[in-house]
């Protein structure tokens, strides 16, 4: 195995690893929902964390399963055009389009990081009745766009991969 196979390899394994976790998130956000419904509506007896909690779940659910969703395919595309190109255009219209994601990761981290940081050092709360801690959900923020730029530059490498090959997979 190559190097450029090796981190390919791992960064998508570690990218898929997280999305799995973060899907398991779900589970708790339509508990929480659920429970929020029965209290108010049969009980009488609505909560005041509820909804807040499952909006700082939402957060990291697709934060982290957004770079595997890039490895996957699964976001937005024009499949109408890039459907009937072939494999190895495909593959070359993917080098111009993953480094473009990878410069918009950058900006987004370079961004994120003061505002992890300041939060952090302020013990950031929401300032609602409940007034959890929000300085984990914006820490998430730069880490999540970090293993993105990395999706990016693996996926880069691929279509660079794919090319030289005649547009054949990579594993």
């Amino acid at each position: 195995m190559s190097i450029v196979q090796g981190y390919c390899k791992a960064v998508t394994s570690l990218n898929r690893w997280l999305a799995v976790l973060a899907s398991l998130l779900v589970f708790i956000m339509v508990a929480v929902i659920s429970y929020e419904v029965v209290a108010r509506y049969f009980f009488d007896a609505p909560t005041v964390w509820a909804l807040e909690l499952s909006t700082l779940l939402l957060g990291p659910y697709f934060m982290l399963a957004g770079p595997y969703l890039l490895h996957t395919a699964g976001h937005v595309n024009v499949d109408i055009l890039y459907g009937k190109l072939s494999a190895k255009a495909a593959a070359i219209v993917d080098t111009g389009i993953y480094p473009v994601i990878g410069l918009i990761a950058c900006v987004l981290i370079y961004q994120s990081i003061p505002v992890a940081v300041n939060s952090i050092e302020s013990g950031e709360t929401s300032f609602s009745s409940w007034n959890p801690a929000i300085w984990p959900a914006k820490t998430l923020i730069p880490v999540a766009f970090t293993l993105l730029l990395l999706q990016s530059i693996a996926e880069t490498l691929q279509a660079i991969v794919r090319i030289r090959t005649g547009g054949g997979s990579v594993s």
